[in-house]
């Protein structure tokens, strides 16, 4: 797993480190925002990081509980720079997925999109190579932008919404099942611990529901033990 979410950032000339902040347009490249660097820096040792991922699938419910549960991010008390995430049933209940630099920034988003990855791939049968391929592709292309205000620790705080389409006028859409309407929307901001408020991922049914959706939701930053 680690492999492949360091692959998912780091291929096709992609870099971890990124520019501060995204520019005040209508439009950008969705990896300026994405992959900030330094999302963790103010990040207390002592705190670990909270989420929630909600994954909907009616067509198999069984696989949307097993990929449903709890994530946490926190420091490794062995190694100052290293943080691990783990994923399980609730908090208490996490296994390490993956290890990670902490100066890199959060490691969240690569765990987002790769999961995404192998879900599509599961569900469609699809080869992993290429929708890893054209994920990375579209984090490089103009994207819709724009300020949000959503609920912080201690009330309303700013934040920037990026939504973009991996599929969009790809050749091979129509052979994905549905799969080629795909869209991933991130809200982010510096009042929310590790930059991430929401990361999500939708296919409409094309009957005015949905086919697959995967959540991932920020819910604390807690004591770590």
């Amino acid at each position: 797993m680690k492999t492949c979410l360091m692959a998912l950032a780091l291929g096709a000339g992609l870099a971890l480190a990124a520019p501060a902040a995204a520019p005040a347009a209508e439009t950008v490249a969705p990896y300026a925002l994405l992959f900030r660097e330094g999302t963790l820096d103010a990040l207390p040792h002592d705190r670990a990081l909270i989420y929630q991922r909600q994954v909907t699938l009616p067509a198999d419910e069984d696989f949307a509980l097993r990929q449903s549960g709890a994530l946490r991010l926190a420091f490794a008390e062995e190694a100052e720079d290293e943080v691990r995430l783990g994923f399980g049933p609730d908090a208490q209940s996490t296994h390490v997925v993956g290890s990670f630099p902490a100066s890199v920034g959060n490691p969240l988003i690569m765990y987002h999109m790769e999961t995404v990855v192998r879900d599509m791939a599961q569900i469609t049968g699809g080869s992993q190579f290429y929708i890893r391929n054209r994920m990375k592709d579209a984090l490089s292309r103009p994207a819709e932008v724009e300020d949000v205000t959503v609920e912080g620790a201690e009330g309303p705080v700013a934040a920037r919404q990026v939504v973009f389409r991996p599929f969009e006028g790809d050749a091979n859409a129509a052979r994905m099942q549905g799969f080629g309407g795909l869209e991933i929307r991130a809200v982010m901001s510096a009042e929310i611990p590790g930059w991430y408020r929401s990361l999500s991922a939708e296919v409409p049914d094309g009957k005015g529901g949905i086919a697959y959706s995967s959540e991932i939701v920020f819910e604390a930053a807690e004591a770590a033990p």
